[in-house]
């Protein structure tokens, strides 16, 4: 089985997100595609972000019973901050008949030769890459290992969407209708 790993802090999660996912579990080679809720980013600041389990709560909310995309929270219980690197390790030492596959945008292969072993990632894991509008995406977009899609894209930001609740300005079809309803009721991001 080909599992695509769609990292994320997911803060929330938003049709974009979902969007790029479909895409990729439908219009490529992957089985699945697991949408791995990151507890610390070692690029982004801890404070910003809500509740680990809040944050993989609005995840399943989001991918309801879709049997090809899964929520992943296998680096809730790694060391902090989360590196890909030990986490691919860790998934295929837990999982040895999957090949695990990155997903990540134009800006992250960008930026992917500052990611901690990256050499090691690549020589033993495919990475597929959904373009981005206004990123360049850099030499190591064509590397072997590394394959360019044309994903349909929204300009949806989740900072976007935690400003708007904060302001009190609906979010409403920026986010599944579950997970709009659990915002709404728990009062999240206020």
């Amino acid at each position: 089985m080909k599992v695509g790993l769609f990292f994320g802090s997911f803060n929330p999660i938003h049709v974009g997100h979902l969007i790029i996912a479909n895409y990729m579990v439908n219009h490529t080679d992957l089985d699945q595609v697991w949408l791995v809720v990151s507890p610390q980013n070692p690029f982004k600041k801890k404070e910003s972000l809500a509740n680990d389990y809040d944050r993989l709560h609005l995840v399943r909310l989001a991918i309801e019973d879709n049997s090809t995309l899964r929520a992943s929270n296998i680096e809730f219980d790694l060391p902090k901050p989360s590196y890909t690197v030990d986490t691919l390790a860790y998934l295929k030492e837990k999982h040895p008949k999957k090949a695990f596959v990155l997903i990540m945008g134009g800006d992250n292969i960008a930026t992917f030769h500052k990611w901690k072993n990256y050499e090691h990632i690549l020589d033993h894991h495919e990475i597929y890459v959904y373009n981005r509008p206004n990123y360049e995406p850099g030499e190591l977009v064509n590397h072997p290992k590394v394959q360019l899609f044309e994903a349909p894209l929204m300009q949806i930001s989740a900072s976007y969407i935690r400003k708007s609740i904060k302001e009190g300005r609906s979010i409403q079809y920026l986010v599944t209708a579950s997970v709009y309803e659990s915002l709404e009721k728990s009062g999240m991001y206020r």
